[in-house]
């Protein structure tokens, strides 16, 4: 759909620098996600790994992000094998909700009520982060990180249109929470892609 080098603005790898691929598809369709023009795989052209390689390698950063959509509706290995030969580190950034493909340096799982992880999803992540959009989310982001395995990183992230009312409620959780850290759309507070 898109690819642009930025800052990672979400989780465990905030900050740093990263060249961004964004896959057209998904069939998760949550109804406050941001990039609903991902949704239909076929209305964005198509490119070959070739392609996405040479963009990503011609940044300084040496991170690549694979996200959607849904990128693991798509068979990743050949990307991420091309991308690792040429020196890039590979970071994935999904629902679960399909078979893990590729490989990958850094897994962010991000699960959906809409259609739940796969369990090899949840095995191999590095980072869960759930999206918190009321309250009722800390129960359900407590039944996911009990699922994945002890050195996977946990964040709640407030929804963005939600943030005001559901950041001071996040908190106060991580507060009693420890293990659990806040997750902050960083990119958008600095207003960078």
């Amino acid at each position: 759909m898109e690819q642009f080098y930025t800052i990672q603005g979400e989780g465990a790898n905030a900050g740093r620098a990263a060249y961004f691929i964004r896959l057209g598809g998904c069939d998760v369709g949550c109804h406050w996600c941001d990039v609903k023009e991902s949704w239909d795989a076929d209305a964005h052209p198509r490119q070959t790994v070739a392609e996405l390689v040479a963009q990503a390698s011609a940044h300084p950063g040496r991170a690549v992000v694979i996200t959607g959509g849904e990128p693991l509706m798509h068979d990743l290995g050949p990307l991420t094998r091309a991308l690792h030969e040429a020196g890039l580190q590979t970071w994935l950034e999904t629902s679960g909700a399909h078979p893990l493909s590729g490989e990958w340096d850094w897994i962010c799982l991000s699960p959906k009520k809409f259609k739940a992880p796969r369990p090899d999803v949840l095995a191999q992540a590095h980072e869960l982060k759930v999206v918190v959009f009321h309250k009722n989310d800390f129960a359900w982001a407590e039944e996911h990180a009990a699922l994945v395995g002890p050195n996977c990183r946990l964040f709640l992230q407030p929804e963005w249109g939600k943030a005001a009312t559901i950041t001071p409620l996040l908190i106060e959780y991580v507060k009693q929470h420890p293990r659990w850290q806040v997750s902050l759309q960083t990119h958008k507070y600095l207003d960078i892609p």
